[in-house]
This record gives C-alpha cells, structure tokens and sequence, in this order.
C-alpha cells in the first residue's frame, strides 16, 4: 500500500515537472517568437488589393485591371450556403474555439501517427484564424518557429476581432486557383455567376479548393475535384448544415464550369485603352490595379461590335483591290503537311480566318488542307482579286489559273465561303446565287492599311465606339485618339459655317475658277485646284460643300480672313495651333479622328460644346461615387412620387453655345446634300437621313468620312502608318464612305428615319438645288433650302440671272447682297 502511495506520489511529481516544463517552454516561446511577431491589428482597417472592373454603358463586363483579381464581399453579403460549406471543410468549430483547435490538433497528431509509412498526405489542423495570420501576416516557411507564431498570432486575432470580421478577411483573401482571389472572383472565374447564385454542389466544390487549387482541378483532375466536393457536401451533411436529399441531389451533379473562351463579352481594345490611359492619369497604377474601382462606360457593345466589323471589312476591301502581296510562307506539302502547318506560326491578325496550306494548284480550283487535318478547295473565282501587287499601286497579269496567284507549300490564310451571285445574262440587272461545293474556301489578306472609326452621342459626348485599326494585336497605335492627319475636304464646312455666320446663306454665289496666290520670297505661289480639274463659274455656296469645290472654299476663306477660320477651329476643338495660312481651309493642319467628328457632333446638336467622354462614373471600392461625366445637378431628381406618379425632371442645358443653332442647322442641310446629290452619294442608300463630308488630302495620302444622323455621330478615317498615297482615284468617297455606310446601316437598322431638327428662326424654301434660285415649275432637281427669315432670294433675282442661272449682268453679284471680295 505504502509502495503503491509512493508510486503515485513519484508518478505525480513527473507529471507536474512535465506539466511546468511544458509551460515553461510554452512561456519561453511565448515571450521569444511573441516579441517578433508582426503588427496584427492593421486588420481591423485592413482592404485587400482588389480588382478595378470595367463595365460597357449596358453593365457588361468589359474588363478587369488587378495584380491579383479579387471582388470584395462583405461578410453580410455572402451567403449562408458557401459560408456553412467552408466551415464544414476547412473549420466546422471556428465560432467555437479561442483561434486554435486543441481537439483537432491531438486528433491529426494521432491521425498522422497511425499513417506513417503510408503515402497518405499529412493531415493538418489549422483554423481559419491561423490561415488569416498565416495569409495575411506571415510567409508560407514549412517550419516550428512560424507555426508558433501563426498560434500566436491567431489566439491575439481572436481577442481583438470578432468571428465574422475574421471570417471576411479570410474569404475576399483566399487564393483558389484560375488566378482568383477570394471566394466572388472565383465563382465568376470558375462558373460566371454572382455567389448569390451559386448551387450547393457550386458551393462546396469552391470550398474544397483551399487544400490546393491544382489538385482538383475541375478538368485536368476531374475525378478528384468531384471526389473533394462531395466529401464536402457529406460534411456539410454530418453537420447538418443541408438535408440528405439535397446532399445526395448535390453530389449526383456533374461538375460544369466556365472555360476559356465561353464568354460572348465584347472586344473594346481600343477603347479600354484609352480608359485605362484615363484612370491612371486621374488615380495612378496603383488604385486602378488595387483600389478595387468600379468604372461604368460610355461603350455600346451592338455598337462596337459593329464598328469593329465593318471596319475590318472595309480595310480589307480596299487591300483587295491592290492585289496579293503573298502567302505567309512555304512549307513541304508532302505526307506530314498537317505536322508542320501545326508548327507554322500563327500570323498576328488572323482573327477569324484558318491557317491553310496549298497542295495542288489546277486551272480552276486549288486543293488546300488545314491544321484540322480537313482538306478544301479554293475556286479561281475566289483568287480573281489576287494580281500580283506591282510597284506604284499596280497589278500582274489576270488571274486565269490558280498558280497565277498560289503555289504548292504555300501557307496562306483562308475562310469558309458559301456562294456567290452571278448576274443573269442580257441587260437585266438581275441575279441569281451560285452555291460552292461544300468545304470551299476564300483566299483572305491580312491589310496593311491602317483606319480608324469613331461612334458618339453627339448630346452629350458620350463615345459609343472606338475601332482604332484593324487589329490591336497587330498595333496598340490608337488611330482615332493618338493619330493626327490632315482632314483635308472634311474641315470645310467649319470655313462655310463661318460664312453663314458673316451673312452668307447656301444661295450665296462664290466664283469656282483658277487662283493664284504669291506666298512670298522663297515660297513661290500657290495655285489651289479642285479635284476635278474643272471649273465651274458662280456656283452657289451649297455646291462648295456637296461637290467639295476647293476654289470656291479658297476664295471664301480669303474674303473671311484666315483669323476667322482660325476663331472657329479653336471653338470646335479642332486645331490648337493651326497657322493661318490659306491652305489650312482646305484641312493641310492636322486634327485626330476623335477631335473632327465631336464638331461635327456639335454641327448636329445645334452648335453646343462637347467634350468626348469615355467613363460615364466611377465608384470606390465602398460604392461611393467619384466621378462624374455628368455633373448637373438634378433637385427634382430627389422628388417624391405624389400618388406613383412624378413629373419629368427638367435638367438644365449648361452646355456652350459655340455657335449660332439656324447657321449650325443649315451646314446640316448643306451636308445632308454631299449625301443626297454630292460627294458623299454611296451612303444614300441607307434610306435614312445622314448628312456627312468626305475629306481627301494631296496624292490621297488621307481619307475620311465623318458625319451624323439626328442622334449619332461616326467619324471614320483610313490611311497608311507612314504617310504615303493609297492609289491612284482612291478617296474619302470610294475608301471611307463605304465603311461609314455599312456601319450606319446596320446601327440604324430596324429604327425610324429621323429627320433633322429644324430650330427656331430658320425658313425652308424651295430652290433650285443647282442655282440656289426660288423653284419655278418645270425645275429639277428641287429642295428645301433653309434661310435666316429676310434673306431668301426673290423673284427677281432668278429674272436677272435667268431661269438657267447663269448671269445676264454682271452687275447683280448674287441672289443676297454678299460681301465684296468672292471674284
């Protein structure tokens, strides 16, 4: 008895030495890895870098700028379901235990004991608490000396923070694999869904990623990612958190996520670059890749779509119609060919197009194979555009067999094609379609033109559109914003409108005939001409812009003074430096896209100043507002509705009037004409009322079209990088009118025809659209003209100049008393 006493005296005292060795020890790390532990309470304010996201004018998502993309959700946001989920898998008695799981960490030391030899993996027994000190405060070091601290740390975590702040920290920081960080990016990342749509099954597969994202991964490891998200869900189950019918339910569904390349999200490349430009001018890189701002633009994404497509189309139109510079190069198009087209580098640009090899060239179609391994045949019919490009825009010998144009080995570019239309024989214009042999194919050239297309609100300047060239991939070089040509015809009706605002009206006659002018010692003189190389005597102020008459526009500028033209360059934003020499009134100074098309804007709105915007607001990363591009004030705004129903709100107009609203409109009326009867007459056939300028500058070195419907503005502009001719007859009618057209027929399509507002204090009277005169019955063609109320012509000038107008004194200038200087 004694000796049993003295045993478990003896046994005692062992266990107490332990028990104070073991605290000692525990004391002593305490007091040496405590002092070195880092600061835990910046936690309490603590806003993890979180991506900045770009949304289009409808709420697309547009892009996403971040180090690490993540989206923020507070702990009040996040749903219960995904909540239970993580704490069944990761920490089932988080709201439970003081930061460290004692039970749970004898249970893995045991666990871990038993499985030694085995090639099971070491079971771990870290809290959620420990991960956030870990994550947040401390490296991933496999070592005793961190994972004291991080006990350390989690037990001070736990004093100063409640369970949900902590657990908030530990979902928006939590890398999950696919680049995303935090529990809301992954559910867009893995299944494009908000977490407030997320299933169970959803749920629990997000929560049995944190042990490690690459372990199952949800194609690559698919068995293994389905195995992991049930357990989680029978956990969830064990803790009953769910029913066993939505468990079983839950773990019978298959695993479905999002894939590269799933989304049908618009391509703005051009345009986000220049948002990205804007943000980080106003916030720098560090708010916009960690501030977590949440940008809404101006985009139209049917709009930028459309921009981008005809765009590309009209490039490559006009590349066609100078021939083929040659396939991408040769390769053996012997047995292995589908080897090594695989091994081809694919061209920058391709879009769309398949990569191609030539394996036979007959006389009327070449047999081509594709890197799918599927072979196809391209008609002669579809190589008739592909002459050898000759030095100065020329072209080889007709197309008449296909070797002409295409070799065995060649790599080329090709896209599936259809049919075509044959016109009928006789001189019916009708046509009939023609199918292809299926598995035809086109052959297709990647342009080396650059171009350029700008869409807008011409209201409010918001910037609907940017196509910047025809492949960012190709070229960064934004040609609607960072280029700046010469604008050539389309800076006319700024010299026009000047007029009208001098006392001009459309019926003005102005002399259309040679000019000279001396430009002083060493310069020689400038002798001006029109594009036709005709001229037409005195011709109406209207003709000047329809038929884009550079002599009348000289003569006009010379009688204003260049300092008048100057004026009203600076009031549209045209040109801040521009010289005042003659020339610039036929567009020699230099302007971007983006400047020339918000004055026409400005032409369409009635004279009011814009300024193209981007960003419509921007929000912090708590949802407050920064910035505005709007920034009236709206009391009425704030107004109860009385019995559901409210008042419109009046906002106010604060926009500068840059000039008068009847000489804006009838510039508007003189374009609608360079559509209707003048330069501009391909876009006609849209059936809607447009009015536009083409613009063309010496040896068709530039081309554009820029022009408007009541409620959109579309500037477009085509040229090399290095300035150099496009051709010879190639101009803003045939290079950039056509691409303007398709754009505003599709972006019009399905809508009402608009006509133009007419303002107050403007007359419409019927002229002879050729001599400006009052119509007389028999005359043709007859329109509308608009004039100031007291300066329409009368009667008795068509007597004096006749019925044909042509002067029968040359005493009586015109149909108005104009000013000196025309002739």
């Amino acid at each position: 008895m004694r000796f049993l006493l003295k045993l478990t005296a003896f046994v005692l005292t062992v266990v107490l030495l332990t028990v104070a060795a073991a605290s000692g020890v525990g004391l002593y790390a305490l007091y040496r890895y405590g002092r070195d532990v880092p600061e835990y309470k910046q936690l309490a304010t603590y806003e993890p870098p979180t991506a900045t996201r770009v949304h289009a004018g409808d709420g697309q998502l547009l892009a996403e700028f971040a180090h690490e993309k993540r989206v923020f959700v507070p702990i009040e946001a996040t749903p219960k379901l995904l909540i239970h989920a993580f704490l069944s898998a990761e920490d089932k008695t988080f709201y439970d235990h003081p930061g460290v799981d004692f039970p749970g960490i004898a249970q893995a030391a045991l666990t871990n004991l038993i499985n030694i030899g085995s090639n099971k993996r070491p079971r771990g027994a870290s809290t959620i608490t420990q991960q956030v000190a870990k994550n947040f405060l401390l490296t991933n070091e496999v070592s005793i000396e961190r994972k004291i601290k991080e006990i350390i740390l989690a037990f001070r975590i736990e004093r100063a923070f409640d369970k949900d702040h902590i657990l908030e920290l530990y979902l928006n920081e939590i890398y999950l694999g696919k680049g995303s960080y935090g529990v809301a990016s992954a559910a867009l990342n893995y299944f494009d869904k908000p977490l407030s749509q997320l299933t169970l099954a959803e749920s629990a597969y997000l929560a049995a990623l944190p042990k490690g994202p690459n372990n199952y991964h949800p194609i690559k490891r698919r068995e293994a990612a389905i195995t992991r998200r049930n357990w989680v869900i029978q956990r969830m189950l064990e803790d009953g958190w769910v029913s066993r019918a939505q468990a079983e339910k839950a773990q019978a569904e298959p695993l479905v996520t999002r894939q590269p390349g799933d989304a049908s999200a618009t391509r703005a490349d051009y345009f986000l670059q220049d948002v990205r430009s804007k943000l980080i001018a106003l916030y720098g890189e560090d708010t916009l890749y960690e501030g977590g701002l949440s940008v809404r633009t101006s985009l139209d994404p049917a709009l930028q779509d459309i921009a981008d497509q005809v765009l590309r189309a009209g490039l490559a139109t006009y590349d066609r119609r100078h021939g083929w510079r040659g396939a991408f190069g040769n390769i053996n198009p012997g047995p292995g060919w589908r080897k090594r087209l695989m091994s081809f580098p694919k061209p920058v640009g391709l879009g769309d197009w398949q990569l191609a090899v030539v394996l036979k060239a007959g006389k009327e179609h070449a047999r081509i194979g594709l890197s799918d391994g599927s072979l196809g045949r391209i008609a002669r019919r579809e190589l008739l555009w592909a002459r050898h490009r000759l030095p100065d825009y020329g072209l080889g010998d007709p197309v008449s067999h296909t070797s002409q144009a295409i070799q065995p080995g060649d790599v080329i570019a090709v896209e599936k094609v259809i049919g075509y239309e044959r016109k009928l024989p006789g001189e019916s214009s009708q046509t009939e379609y023609v199918a292809y042999p299926e598995n035809s194919y086109g052959l297709r050239q990647i342009p080396d033109i650059g171009g350029a297309l700008v869409a807008l609100d011409p209201h409010t300047g918001r910037v609907l559109a940017i196509s910047g060239g025809y492949d960012y991939a190709i070229s960064q070089f934004n040609r609607a914003t960072q280029a700046e040509r010469q604008p050539g015809s389309a800076f006319k009706p700024f010299v026009y409108l000047a007029a009208l605002n001098e006392g001009y009206t459309p019926s003005t006659l102005i002399l259309d005939a040679p000019f000279v002018i001396d430009q002083g010692p060493g310069l020689g003189k400038w002798k001006p001409a029109n594009y036709t190389k005709t001229f037409h005597g005195l011709s109406p102020m209207r003709l000047g812009i329809e038929k884009s008459r550079n002599l009348m526009t000289v003569r006009l500028a010379q009688t204003l003074s260049m300092s008048t033209i100057y004026d009203y360059a600076q009031r549209f934003g045209l040109e801040k430096n521009m010289s005042k020499h003659l020339s610039m009134a036929l567009g020699a100074g230099e302007t971007s896209l983006m400047k020339l098309t918000a004055a026409y804007a400005m032409l369409a709105n009635g004279g009011k100043k814009i300024i193209p915007s981007l960003i419509d607001r921007i929000q912090d990363r708590h949802g407050k507002t920064i910035f505005r591009h709007d920034n009236r004030e709206c009391p009425e705004c704030q107004r109860d509705f009385i019995d559901g129903f409210a008042a419109v709100p009046q906002l106010p107009d604060n926009r500068q009037q840059v000039t008068d609203p009847a000489s804006a409109y009838q510039i508007v009326s003189m374009l609608q004409g360079v559509v209707e009867r003048g330069t501009g007459r391909r876009i006609r056939e849209v059936g809607k009322p447009l009015a536009g300028k083409t613009g063309t500058t010496n040896q068709n070195i530039d081309t554009w079209f820029v022009g408007f419907s009541p409620d959109l503005a579309v500037g477009v502009y085509v040229g090399f990088d290095q300035p150099s001719s496009l051709g010879d007859k190639e101009t803003g009618s045939n290079v950039a009118a056509p691409i303007f057209r398709d754009f505003m027929a599709e972006a019009l399509k399905g809508k009402p025809g608009i006509p133009f507002r007419v303002p107050k204090g403007v007359r419409l009277v019927r002229v002879h659209a050729t001599t400006g005169l009052p119509a007389q019955s028999g005359d043709y063609p007859i329109i509308l003209e608009a004039f100031r109320p007291g300066t329409e012509p009368s009667s008795q000038d068509a007597v004096i100049r006749g019925h044909d107008g042509s002067l029968s004194g040359l005493e009586t200038t015109s149909p108005v008393d104009a000013p000196t200087g025309l002739y």
